[in-house]
């Protein structure tokens, strides 16, 4: 068992924004991503099979998907899709989102 203290040990950078790897083992992979207001992970997918999750841990912002489509994003608010699914975030106000990467099992 493994205890990880996201908000002591991973914090916000100016001028991007700033991802920590949490955890990757063949059944996930764990990652934290910190947003500063105004900054953003864009729309993207990934050629994989399995899901993902984008969990916000604090703050507010969109979650972004294909064609322009939005759906607001604050905290305790959990997004699930396949991983092939256009994705992506933007931040409102400094954001804390925790994403979890599996495959198919």
């Amino acid at each position: 068992m493994q205890k990880f203290e996201l908000f002591e040990e991973h914090g916000f950078k100016d001028l991007t924004f700033s991802n920590y790897l949490v955890h990757e083992s063949e059944f996930m992979k764990v990652i934290n991503f910190n947003f500063k207001a105004g900054q953003k992970l864009p729309v993207h997918s990934h050629d994989l099979e399995g899901e993902l999750t984008l969990t916000i841990l604090e703050g507010t912002g969109e979650f972004l998907g294909a064609d322009g489509a939005t759906m607001p994003a604050r905290t305790g608010d959990v997004l699930v899709s396949e991983i092939r699914e256009p994705h992506g975030v933007a931040a409102t106000t400094d954001m804390r989102v925790l994403v979890t990467i599996a495959p198919p099992i």
